[in-house]
């Protein structure tokens, strides 16, 4: 037990007493994990000797590194500053920015490997540094630059924004590369800043420029937003074919999304002079709503369509588009003008009619099944000894039927003591009659 009064160690781990798992575990800092820090030997300074090297104080200190024994000199006590304690900051800060004024180029390109971890604790005045010298006469330390322009772009947008800017148009493919690179990784942490990127660099005259953008357009077009609307429908208004041909991969996408704006581009689209751009708005379709107005009418025209592509792809949705009697309506129409043989073929297969055209076989297997009997009625139906299509009777519901070789026997009537009176004795005209025309003969002996 902790005696009372006595702190908790900052590394103590609570633990379940029956399992002896971990139920807590203290929290270390971590570094943004949107780039990796360069690791190496200089991880195994100890912090005082980190400050000793870096400010020269020290010349050189040795330590194990996997297996090895290195010596360590001052560039490497410069890369080891991102890993000094906290209450180390300011000194290690100030010694930092004294090395990216240092006059040996090994300093200054430590400092650049350090910097993007670095100013994850301070960056006062790190990225000026880093703008400057991206200029830099010496071409290790340009590259050095660049690289830590592309590691830092993805955590610290706003500092590197105009070095950035100036980079993408760089007509050093290297140092341009590597903008590019830190843009695509901006992509996944602040989409918003990508696009702000690319609105300004599709107005750029150079058309490589333009074509870079269209593809960062397709990596930020999961945005349901309305910049990012508005830039793929500039991109699809762009002179060059290619950035068209580009953005409109991303019109499916977009179509999922919002199946409004994917049905309005994807009609711009159909009528690119680029048939490319045409078969992605296609695709584009395929995706939507079949049922929806707009979409039914796109397909209906690029059935009609002079590129042969565009005609099959929409050809190919018009039996899950119409029924039976429009789509031979229709058929009928395109095989007037239709030229390619394999779209005759389909056109058709697709006005065929089994049950008027068909063989024997064929239009036995195009006939429905008969429905099926309600279980009610075969109730009813068996209950009055009636058969159920080709289902014998079954024996407990089948009536006794009498042979009709076999007569019955006729059954005696007994006699009655009471006599029926008839109608002429109940309305009583008998007896009248009888007393008027008796004869003589008829008369009762006396």
């Amino acid at each position: 037990m902790r005696p009372k009064g006595t702190p908790m160690a900052k590394e103590y781990i609570a633990r379940d007493p029956r399992t002896g798992k971990p139920i807590q575990v203290s929290q270390s800092v971590t570094l943004d994990a949107s780039y990796e820090p360069i690791k190496g030997p200089w991880m195994a300074l100890h912090p005082d000797d980190i400050m000793s090297l870096a400010e020269g104080a020290l010349p050189e200190r040795t330590v194990r590194w996997k297996n090895d024994t290195l010596t360590m000199t001052r560039k490497d006590g410069i890369r080891g500053l991102g890993h000094v304690p906290n209450h180390m900051i300011g000194p290690a800060h100030s010694l930092l920015l004294l090395a990216f004024e240092d006059e040996d180029p090994a300093i200054r390109i430590a400092a650049l490997d350090v910097l993007p971890e670095f100013a994850v604790r301070r960056s006062n005045e790190l990225f000026d540094w880093l703008s400057v010298l991206l200029d830099d006469a010496h071409q290790g330390v340009q590259k050095a630059a660049s690289a830590a322009l592309c590691r830092a772009a993805p955590t610290f947008p706003s500092g590197v924004r105009s070095s950035l800017e100036n980079e993408l148009r760089s007509a050093d493919k290297d140092r341009s590369q590597a903008a590019w690179k830190g843009l695509e990784a901006l992509t996944k942490t602040w989409p918003d800043v990508v696009a702000d990127h690319v609105d300004t660099l599709l107005l750029e005259p150079d058309a490589h420029l333009r074509r870079r953008a269209a593809k960062m357009i397709n990596a930020i077009v999961s945005r349901k937003t309305s910049v990012v609307w508005d830039l793929v429908s500039w991109a699809l208004n762009d002179e060059d074919a290619q950035v068209r041909r580009t953005v409109a991969k991303s019109l499916p996408r977009l179509a999922k999304q919002d199946v409004r704006m994917g049905t309005m581009f994807a009609e711009r689209a159909i009528g690119d002079a680029d048939p490319d751009v045409r078969l992605s708005a296609i695709k584009t379709i395929q995706k939507l709503n079949r049922g929806h107005g707009r979409a039914r009418d796109l397909i209906l025209s690029g059935a009609r369509s002079l590129d042969v592509r565009v005609r099959r792809a929409c050809i190919d949705l018009l039996p899950k588009l119409m029924d039976e009697g429009e789509l031979r309506s229709l058929v009928d129409d395109l095989l007037k003008t239709e030229t390619d043989e394999k779209l005759v073929q389909k056109l058709m297969q697709y006005r065929f009619d089994a049950m008027l055209e068909g063989t024997e076989a064929e239009k036995n297997a195009a006939l429905s099944p008969a429905l099926a009997v309600p279980d009610i009625d075969k109730e009813v139906l068996l209950a009055q000894g009636k058969r159920i299509g080709l289902t014998p009777i079954e024996p407990a519901h089948a009536e006794k039927v009498q042979n009709p070789q076999e007569t019955p026997e006729p059954t005696e009537t007994k006699p009655t003591l009471l006599r029926r009176p008839s109608q002429d004795e109940v309305m009583g005209y008998h007896d009248d009659e009888d007393d008027e025309f008796m004869d003589d003969h008829d008369m009762p002996y006396m």
